[in-house]
Order: C-alpha cells, then structure tokens, then sequence
C-alpha cells in the first residue's frame, strides 16, 4: 500500500494510477480524509451480447443480415421526407 498526499498525488496522476494497477494507494487530504484508488475493468461487451447458453434458435447470421436488408429496402410511410427533398411552398 502507497499513501499519496493530495497535491502530490495530483502532480503525478498518470503514474498514480498506472500503480492502483499492482498495489492500493490511499490518496491523503489536509484534513485527514483517505480516499482509495482502485481501477475497473471496461465493460467492452456489447448489450445485444447474450450467453451462448441463453437462446437456442436455428437463425443464421446471413438469415438476419437479410432480414436487416429487407427492412431498409421497404418504403416506410412513417419516415420524414430527407433534408435534401425540396419543399414545395
């Protein structure tokens, strides 16, 4: 464990956190508050992600790859008209 005053901590916050990597540090204020730098791990998954014990189904990535496809070649009433339609006034 490394104990860091605040000021110190402060000037090398690079270095400080690359060694809450390998060891606690414990950051130090003037009034004798601690504070514990610990590092998180990303959350690199996706949200569509799910476990491949989570859902069975016989779809194929080229089956929705098609499906995505269809959906953008069918006109949509529901869609504004783009910003480079001329408005007739």
């Amino acid at each position: 464990m490394k104990e860091y005053t605040y000021s110190t901590a402060r000037a090398r916050l690079a270095s400080v956190l690359e060694e809450s990597k390998t060891e606690e540090i414990i950051i130090k204020r003037r009034k004798g508050e601690l504070y514990a730098v610990t590092p998180k791990t990303a959350f690199l998954r996706s949200p569509f992600d799910i476990p491949s014990s989570g859902l069975k189904t016989n779809v194929t990535a080229d089956d929705v790859v098609g499906m995505v496809r269809e959906s953008r070649e069918r006109p949509d009433k529901t869609r504004r008209p783009s910003r480079k339609a001329k408005r007739t006034s």
